[in-house]
């Protein structure tokens, strides 16, 4: 345990010039209590973790008696929002409260989410709702356990105080952690207004708190944008490989670092369908499953071009050229382990592109057939074949991939692993267990009439998604057919 005093809370962005965001205060909610804490970041971040503690606390960080080492801002930043550019953003309802020294000497934002109107609210109240922080905060700690790269969230708190939606809700306020809450949507806005002086200056400060390694580069803004391209790529390989659907890639929640950001109506996919839409704001698929690549390298050119004042045309191109085959290049590793394949095959896009048809034919679900394939080496191809209304549907792939397998034993070097071995390698890659949106649905439900224990139990169920937990097991069911393909709101 620690005291709130001792912690290292500095306020580097506070220290930037006034048109980078606002001061301001958060709004208490009333009666506020906590929903549940992180108790692993919170060591990390050296929180205390024990009851008592966190009850003395929870006005220093709900805004009722704010700690004094915090100096609370809301973020001035822009966007493309589906594609069309919007001036008017920035924190709407959330504050920067500050940042503190982890144990790993990494520096991370203290922001609280659901804090109340501010300047950039643009007519709305500046409020959360419990149901939508319930969804961020095991969202982003079930990506972090799947080791996809993602925000992450220290506490929730749940309160009395009525928010106004398509009915009446209750507010909440989540505590959310990131290395940084920088977005695309901040260059733009200073390049959109001409502000190329403040434009220089945040990406020297980017620089300067998360790329140290260029301090000495001779070309500093190009080689950070290359690391952008790379980090942006790869993150989305993981969501592809994964099967996450994030369903908003405004620029404006695209994290600067390549993490997973603002958990609106995201989905992990039931059903294998590439063109999965999980928004039911997104009337034309922008932002589908099988668009999200795209959208990246969209919204990649969007930030490119917001860094014109500071990169040649060609050498943001150049950068831009390389996203495809970064993105590529990482989601077929990440597939290769799923499948259980240490050495790339110049047929294995081949492979996996005919299994993803099958699997969206028969209507297949994608975590259980790549966990059932990886429990191959014990209980043999039975439960596979028994995902499908004809097991002759899966018998031409199967071929296929034993093939495969007979040609990995042969250009393996070292030792040739067994299916015994190979299985429990490929269980590391192949969660047993994801956010399912029936399960959160399930659990906001119960929340909302104040019972939190499935809240409780599905965050300690996705601290471990790769492992056998036999007293969760039927939450690696597969989902009613209701519960399939729930389209979610981005009203929070």
């Amino acid at each position: 345990m620690s005291n709130l005093d001792t912690l290292a809370i500095s306020n580097r962005f506070s220290e930037l010039p006034s048109s980078f965001y606002t001061r301001l205060a958060p709004q208490p909610l009333t009666n506020s209590q906590w929903v549940i804490w992180n108790k692993t970041l919170a060591d990390l971040l050296q929180f205390p973790d024990d009851v008592d503690s966190l009850s003395r606390w929870l006005p220093k960080l709900d805004g009722s008696a704010l700690h004094q080492g915090f100096e609370p801002l809301a973020m001035k930043y822009a966007g493309h929002q589906f594609g069309g550019y919007n001036p008017e953003l920035g924190d709407g309802r959330g504050l920067l409260l500050g940042e503190i020294e982890g144990k790993d000497k990494c520096v991370y934002d203290v922001h609280l989410k659901g804090a109340g109107i501010t300047p950039y609210s643009r007519m709305g109240d500046g409020r959360a709702v419990l149901r939508s922080s319930i969804r961020e905060y095991l969202c982003s700690e079930a990506l972090f356990a799947l080791n996809i790269p993602t925000t992450r969230a220290l506490g929730l708190i749940a309160s009395d105080t009525p928010v106004y939606r398509e009915k009446q809700e209750k507010g909440a306020m989540l505590i959310r952690i990131a290395e940084t809450h920088i977005r695309f949507g901040h260059f733009e806005h200073f390049f959109y207004t001409n502000q190329h002086r403040e434009l220089k200056l945040l990406a020297d400060k980017v620089i300067e708190w998360h790329f140290p390694d260029l301090a000495n580069s001779k070309t500093p803004y190009v080689d950070w944008f290359h690391q952008v391209v790379k980090s942006t790529a790869e993150m989305i390989a993981h969501w592809q490989a994964i099967g996450f659907a994030h369903g908003v890639m405004n620029t404006d929640n695209m994290s600067i670092l390549g993490q997973t950001f603002d958990f609106g109506p995201f989905g992990f996919i039931d059903d294998f369908e590439a063109g999965y839409i999980c928004n039911h704001s997104d009337y034309h698929g922008r932002y589908a499953f099988n668009q999200q690549p795209n959208i990246g390298l969209w919204n990649l050119s969007a930030l490119a071009y917001a860094l014109s004042p500071l990169i040649e045309k060609e050498d943001a191109e150049s950068a831009l050229d390389q996203y495809e085959s970064i993105l590529s290049r990482k989601y077929y590793q990440l597939m290769r382990n799923k499948l259980g394949l240490r050495m790339p095959h110049e047929h294995d896009g081949a492979l996996i592109e005919s299994l993803l048809l099958l699997l969206e034919e028969q209507r297949i679900d994608y975590t259980n057939f790549f966990r059932y394939l990886s429990n191959m080496g014990t209980l043999g191809n039975e439960p596979i074949c028994a995902l499908f209304c004809s097991v002759d549907a899966i018998q031409p792939w199967l071929k296929q991939y034993f093939e495969r397998l007979e040609l990995e034993s042969k250009v393996e070097s070292g030792e040739v692993l067994t299916m015994q071995q190979r299985c429990e390698v490929m269980r590391t890659h192949n969660p047993k267990y994801i956010l399912r949106n029936y399960l959160v649905q399930q659990a906001i439900e119960r929340a909302e009439e104040g019972d939190f224990s499935e809240v409780h139990r599905l965050a300690s169920l996705l601290t471990k998604p790769f492992d056998e937990q036999p007293e969760y097991e039927k939450y690696a069911s597969l989902p009613p057919e209701w519960g399939k393909k729930l389209e979610i709101s981005c009203s929070s």
